[in-house]
């Protein structure tokens, strides 16, 4: 059986994750900011009854 060379199986390897990875990084800071609920309501947020969802 050949032996491979793992030079270039690497070099697939790293690029294939650094992909990845910037994919999921731009793909995760585009919810960084978007869930704050706004200055001027946070005075009027009323808790609401909670119960599970299969009651």
């Amino acid at each position: 059986m050949p032996q491979l060379n793992p030079g270039p199986w690497m070099t697939i390897l790293l690029m294939s994750w650094m992909i990845f990875l910037t994919l999921m990084v731009s793909k995760t800071m585009n919810f960084k900011d978007t869930n704050y609920p706004p200055s001027h309501s946070l005075n009027t947020i009323l808790p609401q009854p909670w119960n599970w969802p299969w009651f």
